[in-house]
Parts: C-alpha cells; sequence; structure tokens
C-alpha cells in the first residue's frame, strides 16, 4: 500500500533501463526474469532508480524497463509488472485499456485506485471511517471541511460545522506538484477569507513537531520519523496576517530520526496497530501494494 503515492525503495526492485527481454522462452533450467515497465516523472527516476537499487534488482532476476509515452503501450513489453507516478487523465485512459486487455500484468496502482488518493476529503475520510482501535491504541482523523469555492464564504462554513482554530488548509487534489503540498495554518476568524480553494480545512492537533510517515509494502512497514508542524503555543501569533505558510512539511530533508525530542513524542507507533491500519486501508482503498 502506498500512503502518499510513495514508492518504496524495497518495493519490487529495480533493473538496467531500457534493458530488452527475450522473445523465446528460456530453457527450463533458466529462471524467467520479472519484467517491471516503469512510467515515471524525470524527478521519480533520478530518486528511484539508485545504483544500489539497480545492482540488487540484477542479482535478483528483475528487469525494470522504462515506458515510451510517446509510443503505444500495447506494443511494448512484455510486462509482468507496470509500476506508474503519471496524473495525466490521458496516461489513465492508455492505462485502464492495457489492463483490460491484459489482466495478467499486475499494475501498482490501478488509476482509479490513486485517483481515489489524489482528493484528501475521500483518502482522510476513510481513515475516519475506520474507528480503528485495539490494545495497542486508537486510528482517529481531526474533524475536516472542505471549501471548493468562494472564500469569503469560509467562515460562515467554519461556524456553521463547528470546527475551533486554529485550522491546517490543505489542497484538496493530492497530485505530487509542489501546490499540493503548500499548507497554511489559520488561526484567526478574519483570516479564513484569505485562504484559496479548493482546500480542505482541519481542525490542529498539537502533536509536539513530530510524524510518522509509513510506508507499506505487501506485509512489509517502513516507519520514519519527520519534522511536522509545531505546536501553535510556540508561535508569535500577534506579528502577521493570521495565516502562517509552510511550503513542504513531511519531505525527507526534514527527517528527525536523530532529532533530540521528548521520548514520548519521538516513540514509534505500535507495529500490531500499524499492520491492521494496512490491511483496512488496502482492502478499503483496492490498493494492492
Amino acid at each position: 500500500m502506498r500512503v502518499h503515492g510513495e514508492v518504496s525503495d524495497d518495493e519490487a526492485a529495480v533493473a538496467v533501463v531500457g534493458e530488452t527481454v527475450p522473445s523465446s522462452p528460456p530453457p527450463a533450467s533458466v529462471v524467467q526474469p520479472l519484467v517491471v515497465g516503469y512510467a515515471l516523472t524525470k524527478k521519480k527516476v533520478k530518486s528511484f532508480l539508485q545504483p544500489k537499487l539497480l545492482a540488487l534488482a540484477r542479482k535478483k532476476g528483475i528487469h525494470f524497463v522504462s515506458i515510451d509515452e510517446t509510443c503505444p503501450l500495447s506494443e511494448q513489453g512484455p510486462f509482468d509488472i507496470i509500476l506508474h507516478k503519471l496524473t495525466s487523465k490521458e496516461w489513465q485512459q492508455v492505462l485502464e485499456d492495457y489492463r483490460e486487455e491484459h489482466p495478467e500484468v499486475t499494475v501498482l496502482d490501478p488509476p482509479n485506485a490513486i485517483q481515489h488518493l489524489h482528493n484528501r476529503q475521500s483518502m482522510l475520510q476513510e481513515v475516519a471511517d475506520l474507528n480503528l482501535s485495539n490494545g495497542y491504541g486508537e486510528v482517529c482523523a481531526p474533524r475536516q471541511l472542505v471549501i471548493m469555492k468562494d472564500p469569503s464564504s469560509i467562515p460562515d462554513a467554519v461556524a456553521k460545522a463547528g470546527l475551533t482554530l486554529p485550522l491546517v488548509a490543505k489542497p484538496l487534489v493530492a497530485d505530487g506538484t509542489s501546490k499540493s503540498h503548500e499548507l497554511s495554518l489559520a488561526y484567526v476568524e478574519a483570516s479564513l477569507p484569505l485562504l484559496d480553494p479548493p482546500l480542505v480545512l482541519q481542525e490542529f492537533v498539537n502533536h509536539g513537531g513530530i510524524l510518522f510517515k509509513v510506508y507499506i509494502v505487501g506485509e512489509t512497514i517502513q516507519v520514519v520519523r519527520r519534522f511536522s508542524l509545531p505546536d501553535v503555543n510556540t508561535y508569535d501569533l500577534g506579528n502577521n496576517d493570521g495565516i502562517f505558510r509552510f511550503p513542504r512539511v513531511s519531505c525527507a530533508t526534514n527527517n528527525a530520526e536523530d532529532a533530540d525530542v521528548d521520548p514520548c513524542i519521538a516513540e514509534l507507533p505500535p507495529k500490531p496497530l500499524l499492520e491492521k491500519l494496512g490491511r483496512e486501508l488496502r482492502r478499503r482503498l483496492v490498493l494492492r501494494s
């Protein structure tokens, strides 16, 4: 399962870019390679296809082959797996057509499932609907409100929904672009009309300035600690327009693995709770990885 459309380095491994696959069946004594076709942005290719991962893939007999977007997908391959990170409607249609023609190929993940993740409202609502708790803790979501347009209507909408300031404002669409990562913290009612819809407003919960990013691939779980928005009581709330803007919060450069923070805040979430969360979200979101 990919929680933010991310691809873990432990996922499926990688092989030489552009390497071709034998057209004739290999001898019985030869293990047939696993062919992974990838359609990624240049940025993702640079960050994902690292030499160490390429070397590991070669040892495992896994071949990563670049998909040419300018050529029909049906004329490329054959593939065992297609790994993609493109969001255009044209690409989504190409991939859906290919899935119908080649149901034997695993697509990570189906476009309709990823579209569900691109909407922060629907994504977080699945978490809220879980009402997940066990002996290790519980998983819940802050109350939220979606504003599609007309920023002048935000104060009335917030009051009607009974939300309590401060509020975190997040772009409704989470498509991996820099704009989709821009967050704002609004703590004065007069600042609400300055926000830019469409967006999701969520009640802010103090959490010690630390967040945990959870990567789940199959049954493997990896948790990393990142710096997050600081508690609101650390701000000087009287010296601006009532809005704090943050370009990006949970990126890798905000790594907090070695930070000197309160052990109670830094303690990783219990693995049994994360395992149950992963299973439930994979089922609800129809994700395969």
